[in-house]
């Protein structure tokens, strides 16, 4: 039985980890200073409660956390390997550019980690669904077959650090990048009264792009404020230069009004919810 570690215990992470312990394989993760929500999810999925050593004697170690916590988590590992002979098998699978990446792997000093850069597309594993997929790039000597053969959906990607990464980016700019749009001019349409008129000209003349976002939008307000630092981190890798880099940062914005909204009693998602039908 392999023990794999998974650092974050989230919706996304605990999924993980439950997959992983259904297809036989022991997960551990770090509770340390986590809420008592995190604990029920983690205990729910199987996944047990360890130190960061055991943590590092693990055969393969996932990150899975917020993008704005992916290099404090390896540098937290980097600590915890300190002067350790074996590298630790460390995949970031963080919705991070490939920049970040790149700082994420120079948190570990020489030796000490074989560095994996991983991306997951999709929700969180669903009992008889498959998916999500987790693509990994920088992986020659196939480390993660042991999550392959553990129920994750692997694929593996041709290139180094930084091209899974790149390939989040570009598929959640595009897939969220629309919500965020959606969200932006449905508010717009009903502050300016022409809400009514929109909605049925979607329904008429886009209704598959209408049925998303009858979905994909109310499905956002719990998640609004963990895609604030992935909005960001798609403008930095788009890149200064490029105007679209600008769109991102708006869509920053925009989830951090949503979020806001969720904590101050949600009257924006009301009205949206209102014109959605929901």
């Amino acid at each position: 039985m392999p023990t794999i570690a998974i650092i974050g215990a989230g919706a996304m992470g605990s999924g993980i980890g439950r997959r992983l312990t259904d297809s036989g394989a022991r997960v551990l993760t770090c509770l340390e200073g986590r809420s008592p929500e995190t604990h029920d999810r983690a205990r729910a999925a199987g996944m047990q409660p360890a130190s960061l050593q055991d943590i590092i004697e693990a055969e393969i170690v996932l990150s899975i956390v917020p993008p704005a916590e992916a290099i404090g988590v390896a540098e937290m590992l980097s600590a915890a390997i300190g002067e350790r002979p074996s590298p630790v098998t460390f995949v970031d699978c963080n919705a991070i550019s490939p920049d970040t990446m790149r700082q994420v792997a120079a948190a570990f000093r020489p030796g000490q980690a074989t560095v994996l850069d991983g991306s997951i597309i999709g929700l969180p594993p669903q009992p008889g669904k498959a998916g999500p997929r987790l693509y990994v790039s920088g992986d020659g000597a196939d480390r993660s077959a042991v999550l392959a053969a553990h129920g994750l959906q692997v694929r593996r990607i041709d290139g180094a650090l930084g091209a899974a990464s790149a390939l989040k980016m570009c598929y959640a700019g595009i897939n969220k990048g629309v919500t965020g749009l959606g969200t932006a001019m449905l508010l717009a349409a009903i502050g300016a009264g022409a809400d009514q008129s929109l909605k049925q000209e979607m329904a008429e003349s886009i209704p598959d792009l209408d049925r998303k976002l009858s979905v994909a939008i109310p499905e956002m307000y719990a998640k609004a404020y963990r895609w604030v630092a992935e909005m960001e981190e798609i403008a930095a890798f788009l890149g200064e230069d490029d105007p679209a880099s600008l769109i991102f940062r708006g869509m920053a914005g925009l989830f951090q009004k949503m979020a806001d909204d969720r904590e101050n009693g949600g009257a924006l998602a009301g009205e949206l919810n209102t014109l959605l039908h929901r």
